[in-house]
């Protein structure tokens, strides 16, 4: 077996991806659409990339990738912050999911490729890009921030949802119509859900057990036997290898291991999910981009209008401010890798093609976009604020002709107290009490003058 030549691409490919993201760390742009954009230039739809390269060759490696990147997603995610703060976590991410599920369904059924496409659409359009959202927050120096806590609570719920989201999409893209074979498959998903949530929650301290060993190399393969394992018992089951991996992730998660867990996983999953978004790449054809630009563009417009007024919704909910909804909106519209696993199932069950050109694009876009925003929020939301501000000092500047023949007035009756004071008393009291009346009468008209120029 002579692997030379496909090692020396895979290494040309990698380093090209180094100095792409290089540059695009200099305009704050996260690493994903730079990887989609090296395996769209190698892709053999375009010859772009003078090397004859087919993505076959890294199908399995990308597999890796996505196993590891929703192991992590199960291992960071905190089961004390979810239980303890269950009612407040679940209205806000779940009014947040629901403002853009709902919309997001409603569009998939209006772009009309089929039932099954717009589940797929909607799913793309509600959830955030948890790997881009705590870059942006670490990146932006975030984490002290008032509303950071919200932010990463919303994308807590938001893994929940998408551990039963895929549940139900598996069933559904399986293709079985008969409704107690439908039932079945959707109770098995469901059971194992159930059974994988309780060891997370009540069986951590004997999962720690198996890891008792002080051999870096051993407990390296152990964890990772474990997230492959499980991917293909969900593979089985009907949930998808990534809910697998994400579930004994989950579980993992729970052991006093935890943070070594973590430490040694996260370079991997670096590495292998940089294959997983370059494969997704070197599928996508840019001939194909026109036939989904219209609905692409919508779509993105959509989600950037849905997250200001969620963000706005969740900021108020949790008792912020204006500022702080901004950069809710702006952390949270960011989608990325759940929208590309979603794409890469649907290419899998023979969904429309369009599928995949328009998730790869609509990453890109939002991948773009969504850190450029986040970026400058603090600046949005100075701007936005400060015209407001602008605005309501324009209007209390604005006089009344009757308020300056009303202060004319009060001006000649205090003139009149002065002089009349060294004489009378009790006259001084009595024009005082009628120049407080004149200056509420005053006040009273202008409000009344304001309040018609604003209707």
């Amino acid at each position: 077996m002579h692997l030379g030549d496909d090692l020396i691409i895979l290494g040309i490919l990698l380093l090209v991806a180094y100095v792409l993201g290089r540059l695009g760390k200099l305009v704050g742009l996260p690493a994903i659409p730079i990887y989609m954009l090296v395996g769209l230039l190698a892709s053999p739809h375009t010859g772009w990339f003078p090397l004859d390269f087919e993505s076959n060759y890294i199908e399995l490696i990308a597999v890796f990738g996505l196993i590891l990147l929703l192991f992590n997603l199960g291992l960071e995610f905190d089961q004390d912050e979810f239980f303890g703060n269950f009612g407040k976590l679940v209205i806000s991410g779940g009014s947040y999911i629901l403002i853009n599920m709902g919309v997001g369904l409603a569009f998939g059924f209006w772009v009309g490729w089929g039932t099954r496409e717009a589940l797929i659409i909607a799913g793309m359009t509600a959830t955030s890009s948890s790997a881009i959202v705590t870059k942006l927050l670490i990146e932006l120096r975030r984490l002290p921030n008032t509303e950071t806590p919200m932010i990463l609570g919303v994308t807590v719920v938001e893994d929940i949802f998408i551990a039963i989201y895929l549940a139900i999409v598996s069933v559904v893209l399986s293709g079985e119509t008969d409704f107690w074979p439908v039932v079945g498959k959707l109770t098995v998903a469901f059971l194992f859900l159930v059974v994988m949530f309780t060891l997370a929650r009540f069986g951590g301290r004997y999962v720690s057990r198996l890891f008792r060993t002080k051999d870096d190399e051993l407990f390296t393969i152990l964890f990772f036997g474990l997230a492959v394992l499980f991917a293909g018992v969900g593979e089985i089951l009907g949930v998808t290898d990534a809910i697998g991996a994400f579930l004994i992730g989950l579980v993992l998660g729970a052991t006093k291991y935890r943070n070594k867990i973590e430490h040694i996983a996260l370079p991997l999953r670096d590495v292998f999910a940089a294959f997983f978004f370059l494969n997704f790449g070197l599928e996508l054809d840019p001939a194909k981009f026109p036939a989904v630009l219209g609905p692409v563009l919508i779509a993105v417009a959509m989600t950037i209008v849905l997250n200001i007024l969620a963000g706005q919704f969740v900021a108020w909910l949790n008792g912020f401010g204006v500022q702080a909804g901004i950069n809710t909106a702006v952390i949270l519209q960011n989608r990325g890798e759940f929208a590309l696993i979603l794409a890469t199932l649907s290419l899998g069950a023979g969904l429309d093609a369009r599928i995949v050109p328009f998730a790869g694009l609509y990453v890109l876009i939002m991948a773009v976009i969504g850190p450029v925003l986040a970026a400058n929020s603090e600046k949005i939301g100075a701007m936005i604020l400060r015209t407001g501000s602008s605005k309501r000092r324009d209007r209390r500047k604005k006089h009344d002709p009757m308020l300056d023949e009303e202060i004319a007035l009060v001006e000649a009756a205090t003139a009149d107290l002065d002089s009349d004071t060294r004489r009378d008393d009790t006259r001084a009291h009595d024009t005082r009490q009628a120049v407080d009346r004149i200056v509420e009468q005053a006040m009273q008209q202008q409000d009344t003058t304001v309040e018609r120029k604003r209707d």
